[in-house]
């Protein structure tokens, strides 16, 4: 009798030790110091993300019409992260699985090439987008990347489709579909205008679809290829699809002789040479805070997080829009950023539960531990009774 108490009060003994070590290892990860640094790249995704696509809007209203260069500075700035690679421990901080052996050469180059021509797709369509449509209309655009996700998780990361993403899949369609029916831009030359409303539309669309794409793609490579989830592989994930996606646009812009325009292009440029240097400057600067918060999200948290969290800046992009470019707010824009909003949110909520849902799971199980552990003792007076008779 004694000794089956003495193994009870061991069990219990353990588990709660073991459930003391897991609350603290809990804390220390998604304490101060975590909150913190998801902070800081929420700072530097959507600080980066409206200032590079402010930055490019500017570019193009102020005269400049090299759509290379506009891609080009989207990924040129990748060494810029290098030092990380030196300054942060490279130890994994996340690793989903295990494995012995490393993944093969041959493999990893097709993942990166592959990525990167995506990524430079992509580059290129957002580059068209912001050239003819105004920065508000874009952004809003912009917004149905997250109807995109949904899509591409389903096939590729068997994410479900639960009735918060298909309200969310249906408002950011309609939010989108609304854009196409408003009224012409104001021209010269009303057909032109409409044609290349059409060809922005058609470009931001693609875009949207590119970057969630993208996200897709590189989660299904972290799962099923590489099998790892650590800040080292998330920094290479990073530089060699931009790399290979650099190449190709650097050998389109020699191979199509559009650098020869490069020089016009500055000198015709409305507010000098020097602004036009610190512009393309700025937006290589605020496209790689945008890919440094981007990554920091996907590393503390999740792939979707961090595409839930690119859309946060919906709102504040078309009102710096109206005030910086004096983009025309109409009834319609505003039934789209209400719409846009809405979906946006539904998606959010969306992703709440789901991660509330292993939390009361592991809750539930440690509860039923406990019982079983607590069992012997209630039955013990009945085992030492038939004993004795």
């Amino acid at each position: 009798m004694m000794e089956i108490e003495s193994e009870t009060q061991e069990l219990c003994l353990h588990v709660n030790g073991e459930h003391a070590r897991k609350f603290s290892t809990e804390q220390r990860s998604h304490g101060y110091s975590w909150r913190i640094k998801v902070s800081l790249y929420v700072f530097l995704l959507l600080a980066g993300e409206t200032m590079a696509t402010l930055l490019g809007r500017l570019y193009y209203e102020k005269g400049g019409k090299s759509t290379w260069l506009e891609t080009l500075v989207q990924l040129v700035g990748f060494p810029l992260t290098f030092p990380c690679y030196y300054y942060i421990n490279p130890e994994p901080s996340k690793t989903k699985s295990i494995t012995k052996e490393a993944t093969s050469f041959l493999t990893l180059s097709i993942v990166y090439i592959g990525i990167g021509l995506v990524v430079v797709g992509q580059s290129g369509l957002y580059s068209f987008g912001l050239l003819y449509l105004p920065v508000s209309t874009f952004s809003l655009i912009s917004a149905s990347q997250l109807a995109f996700n949904a899509v591409f998780s389903y096939f590729l990361n068997s994410q479900k489709i639960t009735p918060f993403i298909l309200n969310s899949l249906v408002l950011l369609t309609l939010s989108s579909t609304l854009l196409v029916i408003q009224p012409e831009p104001e021209s010269s030359s009303k057909s032109l205008a409409k044609y290349n409303y059409v060809i922005g539309y058609i470009c931001a669309f693609g875009s949207s679809a590119g970057y969630s794409l993208t996200l897709s793609l590189i989660d299904y490579a972290f799962e099923k290829v590489l099998k790892k989830h650590t800040f080292k592989e998330i920094l290479d994930m990073d530089t060699y699809p931009s790399l290979v996606a650099t190449c190709v646009v650097v050998v389109g812009l020699f191979g199509s002789g559009a650098w020869k325009t490069l020089r016009t292009d500055m000198e015709e440029f409305k507010l000098g040479k020097l602004s036009y240097i610190l512009i393309n400057i700025g937006s290589t600067i605020s496209w790689q805070a945008f890919s440094i918060g981007c990554l920091g999200l996907i590393l503390e948290v999740s792939s979707l997080f961090s595409n839930v969290i690119s859309t946060v800046g919906l709102p504040i992009v078309p009102f710096l829009g109206v005030v910086f470019f004096h983009d025309e707010m109409s009834g319609i824009k505003l039934i789209a950023l209400v719409l846009a909003i809405w979906g946006f949110v539904s998606y959010a909520y969306n992703d709440y539960v789901d991660d509330q849902k292993p939390e009361e799971a592991t809750q539930e199980k440690e509860e039923e531990e406990m019982m079983k552990l607590s069992q012997p003792e209630e039955d013990a007076p009945e085992e030492n009774s038939h004993i004795q008779a």
